[in-house]
């Protein structure tokens, strides 16, 4: 194996899971680089909600201050019928008495928290851009990545962060495939307003067979609005894709919305108003029983690709980056904590992907349109028992391991 150089550990992807793993390993002492394909950082995207699961790794690395700069602490969640109806609302974060808090942040904001972190504290060169991943080889003294138009890099261990279309994952998995349409397409926007019910509520109203959409701000501005980010999931036959720059038409999803005043939110108002919109289709990977080949990890999405449901897709690439750093520092030979960090936390992730699928956290709105017939309501207390509402939001709290007993809490 020849190459310019030779790291410890070599991270494939510069996104948000590849960046926490490098300030994690760094924090540890452990010698890394992160290697990524963009020739260029540029802060894409739109929002991510960050629980307390994933701010309480964020915290311990000393990132809290900065996501504050950036983004909005979240209240409540709050949940909707398709009439505007409130179903059902509890605090989350802090006023929910955790001790980490809730972040709505712009994807684009997070990322770029992370990557200013990673240059200031392991040097200007810790993030190689231009290095598209092309494979891996490895044999009993290390591993090698190949790149497209750039000199192969040597190192112990290498760590796939390398994303959906994970170069690395095909690389073990030949035959997967593409990835598992679930029949639901995804429209997605963002839009300047003034603030709506706490001015800090993660809300989601409808459902995906008539119609839905989750709407919570990721930015304040200095003017009292916010910027609002938004999406709606509907089945769809087809779909482009996947692919999150992918430009999307009002008209191909604004139906189900066009009368969708409420009192507390014009919903064809704020998407009329979007500063852009982007279609991507609701699509993940079937789980699978290995992530970890020798010297080679998937980890991230290359390991466990989900819907965008829930705050669990980049919110999980930043708990295996914790877990297997310490892992690391508890093994002196790098493929035995590897070996650990698959036993711990492949059988934890498989189920929250198949459960996004079937009973995401708007499960709630599902089980009242159910028992209504989507009819409207006198009393909510008439239809469901609010504690029946809150044992289903536990449940997915407690299968994504963000309940207060997992994250720590008051």
């Amino acid at each position: 194996m020849k190459s310019a150089e030779n790291h410890d550990i070599l991270i494939i992807g510069g996104g948000i899971g590849g960046l926490t793993m490098a300030l994690s390993l760094h924090s540890d002492g452990i010698p890394c680089r992160v290697f990524e394909a963009a020739s260029a950082f540029r802060p894409l995207g739109v929002g991510i909600n960050m629980m307390p699961h994933a701010i309480r790794v964020l915290s311990s690395l000393g990132l809290e201050e900065n996501l504050k700069r950036f983004g909005v602490e979240a209240k409540e969640f709050a949940y909707f019928n398709r009439h505007g109806q409130k179903i059902f609302t509890e605090p989350c974060g802090r006023f929910a008495g955790y001790e980490y808090s809730h972040f709505s942040i712009h994807r684009g904001d997070l990322h770029q928290v992370l990557h200013q972190a990673v240059l200031e504290r392991l040097g200007p060169d810790a993030v190689m851009l231009g290095h598209r991943c092309v494979g891996v080889d490895q044999n009993a003294g290390g591993v090698t990545v190949r790149f497209e138009g750039a000199a192969a890099q040597d190192g112990r261990i290498a760590l796939a962060f390398d994303g959906f279309h994970s170069v690395v994952r095909e690389q073990f998995y030949p035959d997967e495939g593409p990835p598992r349409f679930g029949g639901i397409n995804m429209w997605r926007g963002v839009t300047r307003r003034k603030p709506f019910l706490t001015g800090a509520s993660v809300t989601r109203v409808g459902t995906v067979q008539v119609g839905k959409m989750v709407i919570y701000p990721i930015r304040q501005f200095e003017d009292g609005t916010q910027l609002i980010n938004w999406n709606t999931e509907q089945p769809r036959d087809d779909h482009k894709p996947n692919d999150w720059a992918t430009p999307g038409r009002i008209e191909d999803f604004i139906e189900p919305f066009a009368n969708w005043n409420f009192d507390w939110l014009d919903m064809p108002g704020l998407i009329a108003d979007a500063e852009f919109i982007l279609e991507y289709p609701m699509v993940d990977r079937d789980p699978v029983g290995r992530w970890v080949f020798d010297r080679v990890a998937l980890m991230g999405d290359a390991a466990h690709p989900m819907y965008p449901r829930g705050g669990n897709g980049g919110a999980q690439a930043i708990l295996d980056a914790e877990c297997l750093t310490r892992l690391l520092g508890e093994n002196e030979d790098p493929v035995a904590a590897l070996r650990a960090f698959e036993a711990e936390r492949l059988d934890i992730i498989n189920r929250i992907v198949l459960t996004n699928r079937e009973q995401p956290p708007d499960y709630i709105i599902e089980t009242v349109e159910n028992l209504t017939g989507g009819a409207p309501f006198d009393r909510i207390e008439d239809v469901i028992d609010r504690a029946e509402l809150a044992a289903i939001s536990d449940r997915y709290k407690d299968i994504a391991r963000y309940s207060k007993e997992a994250t720590g809490g008051r």
